[in-house]
């Protein structure tokens, strides 16, 4: 049952002038407990956790890859990436599917989250800047700290989180250590 939850092909403005305070949509979604957001033009879609292809020699935080319509994607397990254990996956546990600008053009890659909550959108006055300490993640990874309903939601900086060069040099050094992590 590998299907399509919630596609990103929205038509939204991303052209902000200074002082406008029109809500941009985030997708929300569960990770150890803690309430995330990534911005709706970057996730193209969200697929159910199914079979994914480990590959030797990765660091942790790489959980291996998927077979998408053909497209090899690779997949990350975003808890892991943030210094935690792997993802324990569950009934809910999905796949987002994010398209992320790097050297070689446009890239999906996927992410495994706990569970998807619901798009929400989040005026730009309701937005905070990241803390510059505090938080369980690198301060690099937080765009912002989203106010809704009197509660702090996460937004994800995708470009730091998911950087192609990163992760690349990541694995590099994991393969020169002779370990996975």
């Amino acid at each position: 049952m590998n299907q399509v939850v919630a596609s990103g092909t929205r038509q939204v403005s991303t052209k902000r002038e200074a002082g406008d305070d029109t809500p941009a949509q985030y997708l929300t979604f569960s990770l150890g407990g803690e309430v995330f957001a990534l911005g709706i033009l970057n996730v193209k879609e969200i697929i159910e956790f199914g079979s994914v292809t480990e590959i030797p020699m990765m660091p942790v935080f790489i959980r291996g890859v998927i077979n998408l319509r053909g497209a090899v994607v690779p997949v990350i397990d975003l808890s892991a990436r943030f210094g935690g254990t792997a993802t324990t996956v569950s009934r809910r546990t999905c796949i987002v599917i994010v398209e992320i600008d790097s050297e070689d053009g446009k890239q999906d890659l996927g992410v495994i989250v706990d569970a998807v909550n619901e798009v929400l959108e989040i005026p730009r006055a309701e937005i905070e800047p990241p803390p510059s300490f505090g938080a369980k993640i690198r301060a690099d990874f937080i765009q912002g700290m989203g106010k809704v309903d009197g509660r702090f939601v996460i937004i994800l900086n995708v470009d730091r989180v998911l950087s192609t060069a990163e992760i690349a040099m990541l694995a590099r050094m994991g393969n020169e250590d002779g370990n996975a992590a």
